[in-house]
């Protein structure tokens, strides 16, 4: 039996991010290049993406490229920029088949200009969708994105268009790449690795974390479900007790 049979659809996650982690491992388990294991994740990506979708997930950020991965070997980071345009070109019928709205955060302006272009395309040809909004973290950074954060409001401060005493999360908020996102509500990192890797570090301050054993290019719709029922067992007190849930609840 699917444990897609064991999920409360009224109890979803509205925002999932994922860390897709063990392209590589699992190439080379295989005897293969990582570039192996990078073009058999996308598979990983499509399943992930429908099955959210499928559910009705109203978003889904995947971490596919981060600030510290420019650091790579040159021929593995070429590879992969070759084959996100590929992939941006190829899913955009599954993203308009599914109304899926493509978003993009990170500091997109170190991506090669043939990827930026493919990119704004997607963007704008999915733009009105609603069922579903995917974000693709692409050269992102979270200490990157809170420090452009802290240089926007400085300045605005400095210019007077905001004071000091103004400044709280939601001004915060505004200035995230994310400023159009929900917070996150589960974040899921594969192939058995227990850290955040630099992601989202502001945005996951209540999410739920699920870590699995199983390599990216392995994880399967089951795998999502799995991640999702262990987030709906688990109780969700954002600094409150237990008691003053039940009785919220209750009312």
């Amino acid at each position: 039996m699917s444990n897609l049979n064991h999920i409360a659809l009224n109890n979803l996650p509205n925002h999932i991010a994922i860390i897709m982690d063990g392209n590589g491992r699992w190439a080379k388990k295989k005897g293969f290049l990582r570039a192996f294991g990078h073009e058999n994740g996308t598979k990983s990506v499509r399943t992930t993406v429908e099955a959210c979708a499928k559910l009705g997930v109203k978003n889904l950020t995947l971490y596919a490229f981060s600030t510290e991965n420019w650091n790579r070997p040159k021929l593995e980071v070429e590879t992969l920029m070759k084959l996100l345009v590929s992939s941006l070109r190829n899913e955009l019928p599954t993203l308009q088949k599914n109304n899926i709205r493509l978003n993009s955060i990170g500091n997109l302006s170190l991506l090669p200009s043939s990827i930026q272009k493919e990119l704004e395309d997607v963007i704008s040809k999915t733009k009105n969708n609603t069922h579903m909004t995917l974000t693709l973290a692409l050269s992102y950074g979270s200490r990157e994105e809170l420090l452009n954060v802290v240089k926007k409001i400085s300045d605005k401060v400095k210019n007077n268009i905001i004071s000091t005493d103004a400044i709280d999360e939601s001004i915060i908020n505004q200035h995230l790449y994310t400023h159009d996102l929900p917070d996150v509500d589960l974040l899921i990192r594969t192939s058995g690795e227990h850290r955040i890797s630099n992601f989202l570090l502001w945005q996951i301050a209540y999410a739920e974390f699920y870590f699995t054993e199983v390599l990216w290019p392995d994880f399967t719709e089951e795998n999502l479900y799995e991640a999702i029922i262990s987030y709906q067992k688990r109780e969700r007190r954002f600094g409150k007790t237990s008691e003053q849930i039940d009785t919220k609840s209750t009312k």
